[in-house]
């Protein structure tokens, strides 16, 4: 077996914080435990730790459609939540669409990292886990969707997702599976 990497998307103060107009709601704040569980297992089994995040541009492309101004770079609502600090090991990857690997060199880091294979958790499930997920395999990676660490603004859209998924042709380099299964599985370096 290889070795995982996880990986934390979006998990931003506009996008998780329920003040925020681009909250995705309670949703976000009830993957928070689950998150800060699998974080800790990370570091005591020194698993690379990487948090994709958004930081747009106020007049992004992505910005023309439905979608509002959110996560802009430099401002308070484009950190990580307190809840989830980073810590100096870990590694903090801006991000200006949706999936991790679009115009960034996470396939490179973690390649320089002998990681075969993500875990991915985070928001929104059917948008930013979505993409990064499918280019993760894209780019050579085993993919593993933390079903339970990861949210949308609608629980049936997320349900939806990691069900679709759960019986994907792309099994076995695509799994759905709950924090405590990956857990005990004992996906470590």
């Amino acid at each position: 077996m290889g070795k995982t990497a996880i990986l934390v998307v979006d998990m931003l103060k506009d996008n998780v914080n329920p003040d925020s107009p681009f909250s995705i709601g309670p949703e976000g704040g009830r993957i928070i435990p689950n998150i800060q569980r699998l974080l800790a297992a990370a570091r005591k089994n020194n698993l690379p730790i990487i948090f994709a995040c958004d930081s747009f541009l106020p007049d992004d492309f992505i910005f023309q459609g439905r979608m509002k101004p959110h996560a802009i770079k430099g401002t308070e609502g484009a950190k990580i939540i307190p809840e989830l600090e980073p810590q100096d090991s870990d590694l903090v990857l801006e991000k200006r669409r949706f999936s991790a690997f679009w115009g960034t060199n996470l396939d490179l880091i973690l390649k320089e990292m002998g990681v075969d294979q993500i875990a991915v958790s985070g928001v929104s499930t059917p948008v930013c886990v979505l993409t990064t997920m499918l280019d993760g395999i894209s780019y050579g990676f085993k993919v593993i969707m933390l079903e339970d660490c990861c949210a949308a603004h609608r629980k049936e859209d997320h349900e939806f997702l990691a069900n679709l998924y759960r019986k994907s042709p792309l099994y076995p380099l695509l799994r759905v599976m709950p924090l405590d299964e990956f857990l005990s599985a004992g996906f470590s370096p």
